[in-house]
């Protein structure tokens, strides 16, 4: 059967979308989506994702790793299929209402960028060299001054396959202060590598660099990443955060039909 597909990328961080509101993708099919995101023999993507229709809502956002596993929130992908929506004519407002699997989101589209309003975040563990916490996916977060030359894959993949992690897993970020603002890099369970941007750890990061006096200001955190810059935009009551929305392109990048 032949499919009509969507790639879209947020800062690098790349997705294959469906619209899916008939319901006819077999999503039970792991294979397949990992041979669909696989960037050889596939069309090739950071993850997959599914526009539905859901009751009471815009859509729902159904999202996929790049293994083919079904995955937590993805801030990019939120960005990304909110863009998409809105390209099909799924939606008809600029600010809409979706549903993924860690809840409600709304978005806000704009000509440029896209605003997504993440959950808050209040459990913040503060190790000795780290920090833990989730902006609906697990983030660990380590300050390190030589960022651009880590080699993150190999640092990356020490933590997110140690004794606390190897069940679960959880995304690892390295961050530095990078002029108003900060520089991160992430490696990415489910894609077991690097990726250029990671939505969620870009919040994670922001988070953490306004308990640290590093944030651009107190309430806005600009992050450059590998694939380009976003912004984070939060209240802060101590170490609790609310109203925190995640700005940056969403842009489509091409459509194509595939034998599935």
């Amino acid at each position: 059967m032949s499919v009509l597909f969507y790639k879209y990328e947020g800062t690098g961080n790349d997705f294959i979308l469906f619209d899916d509101r008939e319901k006819k993708f077999d999503d039970s099919d792991k294979n397949l989506i990992s041979n669909l995101c696989d960037r050889r023999f596939g069309i090739g993507a950071d993850g997959l994702m599914l526009l539905r229709n859901k009751q009471g809502y815009d859509f729902e956002m159904v999202y996929f790793n790049a293994d083919g596993n079904t995955s937590s929130m993805c801030g990019n992908g939120g960005r990304c299929i909110s863009r998409f929506a809105k390209d099909i004519g799924a939606v008809k407002n600029n600010e809409i209402r979706f549903l993924a699997v860690d809840g409600e989101h709304t978005a806000i589209i704009g000509p440029e960028t896209i605003k997504l309003k993440m959950n808050d975040v209040a459990d913040i563990e503060i190790g000795l060299d780290f920090f833990f916490l989730n902006t609906g996916s697990p983030h660990y977060v380590k300050f390190d001054s030589h960022v651009s030359t880590l080699n993150v894959v190999k640092e990356g993949k020490k933590i997110r396959n140690n004794e606390r992690f190897i069940k679960e897993g959880t995304n690892v970020n390295f961050v530095m202060k990078e002029n108003d603002g900060i520089f991160m890099r992430t490696y990415e369970r489910g894609v077991e590598d690097e990726t250029l941007s990671c939505g969620t750890g870009v919040t994670a990061c922001a988070i953490v660099a306004s308990l640290n006096g590093m944030a651009t200001s107190p309430e806005k955190c600009v992050v450059n990443t590998r694939g380009g810059i976003l912004s984070v935009h939060f209240k802060k009551n101590k170490n609790s955060f609310s109203n925190i929305w995640l700005e940056g392109p969403a842009t489509f990048v091409f459509k194509g039909e595939i034998e599935v």
